[in-house]
């Protein structure tokens, strides 16, 4: 019965009117015994692991994740190309995202192919042939023997990634952090060159910090932050990521010092005055709140007459805090005028919302203007950006009252 089944199976093959039904049915597995050869094409339903077709897929490399970062802990510049460099020929290129991030994707297909973007690409899985069917993708391990990973920006070196020996995770490799030495001043600026002559050791150090602070463990970035210190103690950066280390640990005093140390070697790093006025800011400190936001303003990275100066050392300034730490300080002073400027120059430097306050403080700065109309659209505005706050109830109180005080009976 069994053969007949079988010659007959095999007649309605051989004229085609078993196909349809074949390919919409999962075939019967292999029958013990030796593996056969793998057919020309996979059909539906194979088991890749009966049909051996070349290297494993954990012997190909799909990607190589990292990050690009700056050794003296400003932003990574905007045209940071990654590249991967072969037997000393530029084999791929792609551009870093904004934060320094690049996710590379392989394919033996790719020689000297610069990408747009470095977002991270499909699986792949979602990668397919003109048939329809899922492309092999990535390259053998054992084309990366000769291969390195650099970055490239105009006005920095970058160190090398040797790809020999990194451990992957999957089809994945992490090759860890490239980083970038500043190795030219900013054109036509006066920037202090302390920052950007620390020896090797002390950059080293300087980049495990960084990594450590990035992975939590604050203790250890402590420690290679202050053994930088030791190695170069005119390493503003270092000063300034040790501070905001000892703050995170509720050590404010000493964070102070350290935010100080980094002031004094730089008055155009602003980012520890910035942190400075926020410790001052918290200690309702209003004097020093305005000296140290007064110095801020004044070299204000967007004004047109400093701005080719010092783009390259904001270190993700937060310019619409400093307004805002400012506009608070002259309304606690009596200073109302300057309270409302610093507010909304606050306002225009936050577009990405991050000090709803400032909603609040211009409703306020309006009540004392009887600008009720003002004031009631600002509390608006501030309930539409933080509709669970916490002083949510309060604020709805006092929103209520001035619709009352802006209608004509209340006039």
């Amino acid at each position: 019965m069994n053969r007949r089944r079988r010659i007959l199976v095999e007649l309605l093959l051989a004229l085609g009117i078993l196909a349809p039904f074949a390919t919409a049915q999962k075939p019967p597995s292999p029958p013990p015994g030796p593996a056969p050869s793998p057919p020309p094409t996979r059909q539906p339903g194979s088991s890749p692991s009966n049909l051996p077709s070349g290297p494993p897929d954990l012997d190909r490399v799909m990607l190589l994740l990292g990050q690009v970062s700056v050794s003296d802990g400003t932003p990574v510049p905007t045209d940071t190309m990654v590249e991967r460099v072969c037997n000393e020929n530029v084999r791929q290129q792609i551009y870093a995202a904004p934060g320094g991030g690049f996710s590379m994707q392989l394919d033996s297909r790719v020689v000297t192919l610069l990408d747009a973007t470095a977002d991270a690409p499909a699986t792949a899985s979602t990668h397919r042939d003109a048939a329809g069917q899922p492309s092999e993708m990535g390259i053998p391990r054992s084309e990366l023997t000769q291969c390195d990973l650099r970055a490239s920006a105009a006005g920095f070196r970058s160190n090398t990634i040797s790809l020999v020996g990194l451990t992957p995770s999957g089809s994945a490799i992490d090759v860890g952090s490239i980083v970038l030495h500043r190795t030219a001043p900013v054109p036509g600026g006066t920037l202090n060159a302390a920052p950007y002559q620390a020896p090797p050791k002390a950059l080293k150090l300087f980049d495990k910090g960084l990594k450590a602070a990035k992975n939590s463990k604050l203790a250890e970035a402590q420690q290679y932050f202050e053994k930088a210190l030791e190695i170069y103690p005119k390493y503003a950066s270092a000063w300034f990521q040790l501070g905001e280390i000892l703050q995170k640990q509720d050590q404010k005093d000493s964070a102070r010092e350290a935010y100080t140390q980094a002031a004094a070697l730089d008055a155009k790093f602003l980012a520890p005055y910035l942190s400075l006025a926020a410790l001052a800011f918290e200690a309702a400190d209003w004097n020093e709140v305005l000296r140290l936001t007064g110095h801020i303003a004044d070299h204000d990275p967007f004004s047109s007459t400093v701005a080719k100066e010092y783009l390259l050392d904001l270190d993700e300034l937060n310019l619409a805090a400093a307004y805002f730490y400012n506009a608070v300080a002259n309304y606690q002073l009596g200073k109302i005028e300057e309270a409302e400027k610093s507010a909304h120059k606050a306002e225009h430097c936050d577009l990405r919302t991050t000090v709803p306050q400032l909603h609040v403080l211009l409703a306020q700065i309006s009540t004392q203007k009887k600008d009720y109309a003002t004031a009631v659209s600002e509390l608006q505005a501030y309930l539409d950006l933080v509709p669970h706050a916490k002083n949510g109830d309060q604020i709805r109180e006092q929103l209520a009252r001035l619709e009352e005080l802006k209608s004509p009976a209340g006039k």
